[in-house]
């Protein structure tokens, strides 16, 4: 009976309908508290009639046993031993058993893989290594004393090209034992021995994958494994099995080159691969498409979305290259290619040379802006007369990439790009709205970082745009207008205010438009709708907020669209900045709809060999999670499943968390009542697979903190004091082992960046938990180090001082600016010890031989240490002990021949004397001397106006140790004071005792 009342719950949990999965779920729960549960599950596995209905029992019952083994009856653990149907799912279920009972204590497990594996029925070949891959790849350990019989077997089946499905499991049971096989003898016995041979059946075997990508997928993470924890096998080989991608398929050098550049980098160097890669990669991306054709991208009806196509992976290889190389290493190579393709009579090359530029910008933003901008932004504006469209498409995509990636500098050429890039948009044929997207995307990338600049194209850009909102028939066409808006917005800012009104009254037409067609351009209205709250002043947009607010409640309640509702979300946000009076009787409904959207499993595909389909309701998903979970709050059952969610719902998670981030911080007090469940459910999205949420979620957890941090200084109640450090205990040791374990560099950065302004708010408040402060130090040290998971690339230590990818350096400095953040957050004798170890790793940084990158973060971070001195108590003491340390390495960075670099020296030392005061008088006459010197050659007017406020610091002070007159001969002319008056200077006069402000002011008067 048990078992024909459970199948009738299984098969209703997948039908459509809301009320029948409810009453299901409810009645599942009830038999889960039945022990007779585990015989039914038994017995639906392997007689059901419903397949549906076999998976799920059988799903069940491996949950259900790995959290309950030893609650089970050992009559109904012998019954496990004598199932061999629902092949997958027993395989599943004996991987649970075996991490109960080892290998050795079930013989029969033994006896039948050895048998299965071996038979010469291909088909009981592949159910064999099925069950190896599933036992194995569940608890690999215990399975060493056959390791050097399995990978006999693996040498044998490796061969049998006719049996993918077999070779799939080998590949997977093989990546399972990788990082446990410990020694290269290991392998050598295993295989006789290890030769290209074997990597190439391994590749050659993933070619029988591509018609099933998740295999593929899976089937490459072999190489992966191999090059993390078997570096000294690989090496050898690298050349070869690069070659070997590079003549047999594309698809494969993707997943190859991706894990060399993670990997093993300096190996790739080593061996000189990039020319071998490159001169495949290239034919590809600049290749002509058959007669007749277009390549997507260039496709009147393109859909915007990535499409998988020879030159898109071809791209994909050059981006790859860009974020993890050396940037002089990778564009000595580079450039001929480049260069060939641009000055070529083929359209598609000189395309192909454009794009490879466009995917530069990213990882190689500093080489880039520093070496190469002109020549480079020259190029771009002479392809977009180029008569070809396809090589002007490619044009605008490069200048779009540039304006994303090149700020500030680009902005520089505002009067050469602005008259360009809006002539152009003026004269291309609006009936192409592909074309006209891409010249859209160019002309918003660069005017989203223009700022004030904006100001003479204003009037002209919102002619344009109120034109296309008021008289455009095509829709697509009002919403890159209405996107253009947005960008326009960030910009100017106020100066919008007199465009403000037509504005809102046609985003108001498309908000209320409910009409399916309408949907995308009602979704870029809302989205531009927050970015005017943020941006046109609150007095301007304030009358509006209540209104907004509703508008959002209205679309989150009528709409289902996660699109949709995470620019609900963003305006939510927007509001609760502009005016949080208004969002604070709403929250309720709010971080409802927004809990809800964490929680969600909509657009989840889940595969353990079962999959969520759209055929089936997402709550089926949820109920099976629930049931697995039953009585148990260890997640490593739903982490143990491979899945992946539709990019809409990914954003929409991901702005869900940003949201409530900031709301929670905007409303302080109000959103009291919602934080811990708010926190709770952010927090379990901290190990979520996805990088954008788990950065996301790292970003609203140090929100939280800092909203909880403000309303205890508002309200400095015990209560608030202890939840404030319930917070931070959890908060900031998740963040320590997210930057050491985590694989992304980007969501480390945010980590850093989350961190820091944690400390920055808290102050000494997060640093009070017994050793937290050595914690973050030490973290900021292995980040400088390069220890941390997202920062393995293959190689020794000994090679650190090699010149390294863009992203890297990067990643340093989010680590590096804690330092200064620390130091104004503790006694400084607190933090000396720490500072003493962090300061070699920094100094290490400013030496000629280095990136001017690498010494302005350097001396920029040595600088803002010393300045965070100056406001605590000992900073005079310790700032005076390390000064015989740091100024001969500041000295030298005002003879730097970058400005940036001389700019931040100035600023460090002025802030060195401000902080040691009297402690380094004597070194006055040197300081001054050496200013002297520049201002007499200095042209840059930031280190003019840095080197004035330095000399105001040195007067604050120490003033006995600056004669004033005859600093204010050498420095204080009236055209320095005209153009460079600091506030430092004020501030400086200010502070002098009346006679010697009175001096001082009559030195300058006379000047």
């Amino acid at each position: 009976m048990m078992s024909e009342e459970l199948e009738r719950i299984l098969a209703r949990l997948t039908e459509p309908d809301n009320a029948v999965i409810q009453q299901a779920t409810a009645e599942l729960k009830q038999a889960f508290k039945d022990p007779a549960i585990i015989p039914a599950l038994c017995a639906l596995m392997t007689e059901s009639q419903n397949p549906q209905v076999r998976q799920s029992a059988a799903v069940m019952l491996r949950l259900r046993v790995r959290k309950h083994w030893k609650k089970i009856s050992p009559d109904h653990r012998e019954r496990f031993g004598t199932l061999h149907t629902v092949r997958h799912s027993l395989s599943q279920l004996s991987a649970v058993l075996v991490k109960h009972e080892t290998p050795d204590r079930w013989p029969a497990l033994l006896a039948l893989l050895n048998q299965s594996t071996k038979s010469n029925n291909p088909q009981d070949r592949q159910v064999g290594l099925l069950l190896l891959s599933k036992v194995v790849g569940s608890n690999p350990e215990p399975f060493k004393p056959h390791y050097k019989q399995l990978l006999q077997l693996f040498g044998t089946v490796l061969q049998d090209l006719n049996n993918p499905t077999a070779l799939y499991y080998c590949i997977l049971t093989l990546t399972a034992i990788t990082a446990y096989t410990g020694t290269e003898e290991m392998w050598l016995n295993g295989f006789g021995h290890l030769s290209i041979f074997t990597f190439c059946l391994i590749s050659s075997s993933v070619l029988f994958f591509f018609s099933i990508k998740d295999h593929a997928s899976e089937a490459m993470e072999v190489f992966d494994e191999l090059m993390e924890s078997e570096v000294s096998i690989v090496v050898p080989h690298i050349a070869e099995i690069v070659r070997f991608c590079l003549e047999v398929c594309l698809h494969i050098l993707i997943v190859i080159i991706t894990c060399l550049f993670l990997n093993l980098l300096k190996a790739v160097l080593k061996h000189k691969l990039l020319q071998p890669i490159l001169q495949v990669v290239f034919p590809i991306l600049s290749a002509a498409p058959p007669p007749g054709e277009e390549d997507p991208e260039d496709e009147e009806n393109d859909t915007e979305g990535d499409s998988e196509n020879p030159k898109h992976f071809a791209v994909q290889v050059i981006d790859t290259m860009a974020l993890h190389m050396p940037p002089e290493k990778l564009f000595n190579q580079l450039l001929p290619f480049t260069q060939t393709c641009l000055s070529s009579e083929n359209p598609y090359e000189r395309k192909g040379g454009l794009m490879c530029m466009a995917v530069l910008a990213e990882g190689c933003a500093d080489h880039i802006r520093t070496k190469m901008l002109s020549s480079m932004l020259q190029t771009v504006c002479r392809s977009l007369s180029d008569n070809n469209q396809v090589v002007r498409s490619a044009a605008l995509f490069a200048l779009g990439q540039f304006s994303e990636h090149l700020q500030p500098d680009v902005s520089k050429f505002h009067a050469e790009l602005m008259p360009l890039l809006h002539g152009y948009l003026s004269a291309v044929n609006q009936t192409k709205i592909g074309h006209m997207t891409k010249a859209f995307y160019a002309l918003e990338n660069f005017l989203e970082n223009l700022g004030p600049e904006i100001e003479p194209y204003l009037p002209t850009l919102m002619e344009t745009m109120l034109s296309a909102l008021n008289n455009a028939e095509n829709l697509k066409l009002k919403e890159l207008a209405v996107s253009a808006i947005g960008a326009i917005a960030n910009a100017a800012k106020e100066m919008l205010v007199p465009y403000f009104p037509p504005i809102i009254e046609s985003l108001k037409g498309f908000l209320t438009d409910t009409r399916e067609e309408m949907r995308t351009l009602q979704t870029q209205a809302l989205d531009t709708l927050s970015v005017l709250a943020r941006t046109v002043g609150k007095e301007v947009f304030s009358p509006l907020a209540a209104e907004c607010v509703q508008l959002g409640l209205n679309l989150t309640d009528g709409v289902d669209d996660p699109d949709l509702r995470r620019c609900t979300y963003s305006l939510f946000s927007a509001v609760s900045d502009v005016s949080p009076d208004c969002l604070a009787p709403h929250l309720t409904p709010i971080t409802t709809v927004m809990l809800l959207s964490l929680k969600s499993t909509e657009g989840v595909m889940v595969s353990e060999d079962f999959s969520i389909r759209s055929s089936v309701h997402h709550q089926t998903l949820q109920v099976l999670e629930y049931s697995c979970l039953l009585h148990s709050t260890n997640q490593d059952s739903v982490h143990s499943l491979r899945f992946s969610v539709e990019n809409a719902y990914i954003d929409e998670k991901e702005d869900a968390c940003d949201a409530l981030g900031e709301i929670a911080f905007n409303t302080g007090v109000a959103f009291q009542p919602f934080l811990e469940s708010s926190f709770q459910q952010v927090y379990e999205l901290h190990d979520f697979p996805h990088e954008d949420v788990r950065r996301a979620a790292f970003g609203a957890m140090g929100q939280f903190c800092r909203a909880q941090h403000k309303v205890w200084k508002e309200n400095p109640t015990e209560a608030n004091h202890q939840a404030l450090h319930k917070l931070l205990q959890v908060v900031l040791p998740c963040f320590l082992e997210a930057v050491r374990q985590d694989r992304e560099r980007q969501v480390v950065m945010a980590i850093l960046e989350s961190m820091n302004a944690v400390i920055k708010s808290c102050q000494g408040e997060a640093l009070q938990a017994p050793g937290i402060l050595a914690e973050i130090s030490n973290t900021i040290k292995d980040v400088l180090k390069k220890k941390t998971v997202c920062q393995d690339v293959g190689g020794d230590e000994a090679d650190d001082d090699e010149q390294q990818a863009e992203y890297d350096a990067m990643l340093q400095e989010f680590a590096g600016e804690g330092i200064p953040v620390l130091a104004s957050a503790l006694p400084a004798e607190t933090f000396y010890p720490h500072l003493n170890d962090l300061l070699p790793l920094i100094m290490s940084k400013a030496k000629p031989s280095c990136t001017e990158a690498d010494r302005s973060f350097s001396i920029g971070t040595i600088g803002e240490t010393l300045h965070s001195l100056v406001g605590v108590a000992g900073g005079s003491a310790v700032a005076g002990r390390l000064s015989n340390r740091l100024l001969p390495v500041l000295v030298a960075g005002v003879r730097d021949s970058d400005a940036e670099v001389r700019n931040n020296s100035v600023f460090a030392l002025g802030a060195l004397a401000q902080a040691a005061g009297p402690i380094v008088a004597s070194d006055y006459p040197m300081m001054l001397s050496l200013f002297s010197n520049l201002l007499s050659k200095e042209s840059d007017l930031r280190v003019i106006d840095n080197l004035c406020a330095a000399l105001c610091r040195m007067i604050m002070s120490h003033i006995e140790g600056v004669p004033l007159e005859q600093v204010t001969s050498i420095f204080i002319f009236k055209e320095c004071l005209a153009q460079h008056h600091t506030k430092e200077f004020e501030s400086a006069v200010m502070s002098l005792p009346d006679e010697q402000r009175n001096k001082m002011t009559l030195a300058v008067t006379q000047s």
